[in-house]
């Protein structure tokens, strides 16, 4: 078949958390939806911050609406503390939640992000 696809302007969700994060814009790596066991889990965040470092490099993820809290865990406890981290949540919608803090200031006020659509952005060239 032929025919012609043609795509339409509209919001994207990762592009909006990243130009709402006041992270690096210009050079930046979406890696998706990282592995849902923890061990795999942590080796990756540890890959993703080490990639961010060397390259000054915004790395974006997401995860399943149900894992967000775990994911977020893990992130806490594995990232220094000065490595900025945006949550965008709900991002349109009338619960939308976008906030770039360092690991360190997310430690004192975790979100709840169960059952929200999220997007997780690293920082970690600092």
């Amino acid at each position: 078949i032929n025919a012609p696809v043609v795509p339409l302007v509209g919001p994207n969700s990762m592009l909006l958390a990243l130009m709402a994060s006041g992270m690096n814009g210009q050079h930046f790596q979406f890696s998706g939806y990282l592995p849902v066991k923890p061990p795999e889990r942590v080796k990756a965040l540890k890959e993703l911050k080490a990639h961010s470092q060397k390259k000054a490099q915004t790395q974006i993820s997401i995860e399943g609406p149900y894992r967000n809290n775990q994911l977020l865990k893990d992130i806490l406890a594995n990232c220094k503390d000065q490595t900025q981290l945006c949550i965008a949540a709900d991002i349109t919608g009338p619960e939308e939640y976008i906030r770039t803090k360092t690991i360190r200031e997310w430690k004192t006020a975790v979100p709840e992000l169960h059952k929200r659509p999220a997007i997780f952005l690293l920082y970690a060239a600092h």
